[in-house]
């Protein structure tokens, strides 16, 4: 399962990484998390967190998990192992280790989002949520890649992280089925299905059908459009629809189609998986500050095109609604969110979001501006 080894792997070596790998996750999470609790707007900054520190950890520590044997190596002490299975448990157990370094990593910003957000939520429930996720997207990732791993890319951890990102662009569009069997979720009836339908239309909101997700406790009130065109759905938060009137919940979801149109959730995985393969690279083969520098290039680029689609669907939004009811509806999003509009001078090329503040001033002063 691990090329270049003469030898079976070795357990040992591979579980003290995972320790070294989920004990640099507890400290990148918990400074990052002190860092961006004094920083203005830290809600949105918390986002970028993620996105750019907590997850790329994440990578590199399949990388190197998967470099050391950790799956083949656990795997391995277990007896009577159907070599059927051999190669999905294997995969599995790789994704779930690198999942539980994101955990750890993500364990010590729970309180600081809790507290700069002033809401009730439960860390405990939280790790629940993000363990049941982690655990859910690891089997299907695995029994998907598996295969993949067998007869293309077994040669190497690199060439396995390849395929990785190949798979990563079918579970983005996979997102319709996954996410039901890993977030707690119901149909809108009644009432709320129909007034759903009239402000997806006024949006101009192009999806299948809608589900409900569950997140009375995180007080978050967000819409996520996600799947292939002709098959996309739209997942809304509980708590949606009782923080906004129909104006400005039209304006939100004109904003998502907008987003849809523009690509920028498609480019924000591109491009953090593409220079996550190129830091994994430069740590498992070289060579390394080539290999540093175009992970640096990519994600500056997709950062950069990710700001441009986020523009366009403002404009999209601004036509659908008017420009002055997309910027009360960012005002009043922040407001339910807690997030200070800022404003910045010179745009942040490390950031894959326009700062709020001046996405409303662009509005207020016309989208041309």
């Amino acid at each position: 399962m691990v090329s270049l080894q003469a030898s079976p792997p070795q357990l040992g070596p591979a579980v003290a990484a995972l320790f070294g790998l989920v004990l640099l996750g507890v400290i990148a999470g918990a400074v990052g998390s002190a860092i961006v609790r004094r920083l203005s707007n830290p809600v949105g900054k918390y986002r970028l967190l993620y996105a750019g520190v907590l997850f790329p950890v994440t990578l590199l520590a399949y990388g190197l998990l998967t470099l050391l044997g950790f799956g083949p190596a656990l795997v391995g002490s277990v007896p009577s192992v159907p070599d059927i299975l051999e190669p999905i448990l294997t995969s599995f157990v790789e994704f779930l280790a690198a999942g539980f370094v994101w955990i750890a990593a993500y364990a010590p910003t729970v309180r600081g989002v809790r507290d700069v957000r002033d809401i009730e939520l439960s860390t405990r429930s939280t790790l629940m949520k993000m363990a049941r996720y982690t655990i859910g997207l690891s089997g299907f990732v695995a029994v998907i890649i598996a295969p993949l791993k067998v007869v293309s890319f077994g040669a190497s951890p690199l060439g396995f992280t390849i395929g990785l990102a190949l798979m990563g662009v079918i579970v983005l569009y996979a997102s319709p089925w996954i996410v039901p069997l890993l977030r707690e979720t119901s149909e809108p009836t009644g009432e709320s299905a129909e007034r759903l339908s009239t402000l997806r239309t006024h949006a101009g909101l192009d999806v299948r059908d809608v589900l409900v997700l569950d997140t009375d406790d995180e007080e978050t009130a967000n819409t996520l459009a996600r799947g292939p065109p002709g098959y996309r759905r739209l997942f809304v938060t509980s708590t949606f629809l009782n923080a906004f009137d129909d104006k400005i919940a039209t304006a939100l979801l004109a904003i998502e189609a907008g987003q849809l149109r523009s690509h920028v959730f498609e480019i924000r995985v591109s491009t953090v998986l593409t220079a996550g393969i190129a830091l994994i690279a430069s740590v498992t083969m070289g060579p390394r500050w080539l290999l540093l520098g175009t992970s640096f290039v990519v994600l500056l680029v997709g950062f950069w095109a990710s700001r441009r689609g986020i523009r366009m669907a403002d404009e999209y939004a601004a036509k659908r609604v008017g420009a002055s009811t997309v910027a009360e509806a960012l005002e009043r999003y922040a407001e339910i969110h807690a997030m200070e509009p800022s404003r910045r001078r010179i745009p942040n090329p490390l950031s894959v979001n326009v700062a709020l503040g001046d996405r409303i001033d662009r509005l207020d002063n016309g989208t041309s501006a």
